[in-house]
């Protein structure tokens, strides 16, 4: 019979400060959860999604206290979405593939992965060091930069940017931050400046800002879309952002990835500050996605043993989660 071994809290810290509108992170806390079945063990990771009210210790209690299905298809009616049911799902698709010594890719039907091409975000700063970060973030391989906004002076950090890596793709994420500001002409300016994509410019709850803004530059929903519940009220969005922690699990992003995709969403895939036990089941959910950002474990002051390999700023399959090994 599955159950669940353990639920733990890991602290990592990150390397120097994440920094984004919303204020500065030095480590993360991210949850660990074991199932197993006497024979076979499966371990999944979340990070508890704070905007939210989520916390590492709440996110732990839940999962102590589950006393539902340990099922995947069960846990979408038996537990909320969160990191919580992330880790849990997570660690049930590890398990299965255990058992079945197969990996995850292929018990969900899908392709064998490939590298992915990640981004790398560059944190909020004043317009110098994000330069300077921009221009190590090339120097390191990586092609596509996410660049944090605040909503002021941001185009002024955009040229800084483009100055630091001049051929590099940028995509940038407002967090909310432009909501009420003039979102087209703001998009138009930083189009000149080779941007590609906008994520969250606005408050999520309040997505009817964005009726009859015609931005110039594709609009991607990240705090206003969680799970496909969400798709009917994401009309103005060009694209969705999907997390495993804010899905509440691979499960979910799956599903989510699918429908958006058949209602003409493009797709972004993204993480939460994580090791790559976190990481590694949203690279499947990535493949074939319009923009990545899976570099949750590369901003940390070091990974976890055995974590996903990376090579000229692409992201490299791996064995520690979800190999069927």
């Amino acid at each position: 019979m599955t159950r669940i071994i353990s639920a733990t809290v890991e602290r990592w810290p990150v390397a120097g400060a994440f920094v984004i509108s919303r204020g500065a992170k030095t480590h993360v806390d991210v949850i660990v959860c074991t199932v197993g079945d006497g024979v076979h063990e499966g371990r999944g990771e979340g990070t508890a999604i704070y905007y939210e009210g989520e916390s590492a210790e709440g996110c732990v209690a839940a999962l102590q206290g589950y006393a539902g299905p340990l099922e995947r298809d069960a846990l979408l009616t038996h537990m909320p979405r969160g990191a919580a049911r992330n880790a849990l799902d997570c660690a049930l698709w590890d398990l299965e593939a255990k058992r079945a010594g197969v990996p995850v890719w292929q018990l969900a039907g899908l392709a064998a992965p490939a590298a992915l091409p990640t981004a790398f975000t560059i944190s909020l700063g004043d317009p110098g060091k994000m330069e300077s970060d921009a221009r190590a973030a090339a120097a390191r391989g990586f092609a596509l930069l996410k660049c944090k906004l605040t909503g002021e002076g941001d185009r002024a950090r955009i040229a800084a940017v483009r100055a630091g890596a001049p051929d590099a793709r940028l995509i940038v994420d407002a967090n909310e931050s432009w909501h009420a500001m003039d979102i087209a002409a703001e998009a138009a300016a930083l189009a000149a400046l080779g941007v590609e994509m906008v994520e969250q410019p606005v408050i999520h709850g309040q997505e009817d800002r964005l009726a009859g803004v015609r931005a110039s530059l594709p609009l991607c929903a990240d705090e206003s879309c969680h799970t496909r519940a969400d798709l009917d009220r994401l009309g103005d969005f060009d694209a969705v952002n999907i997390k495993l922690d804010k899905a509440g699990g691979l499960t979910e992003a799956l599903a989510l990835a699918s429908e958006a995709r058949a209602r003409g969403f493009r797709i972004m895939v993204g993480c939460m500050l994580s090791t790559s036990l976190g990481i590694a089941p949203a690279a499947l959910v990535a493949q074939g996605a319009h923009w990545i950002d899976l570099d949750g474990a590369l901003l940390l002051a070091e990974d976890r043993a055995g974590g996903l390999p990376l090579r000229d700023g692409m992201l490299q399959p791996g064995t520690l989660w979800g190999a069927g090994q």
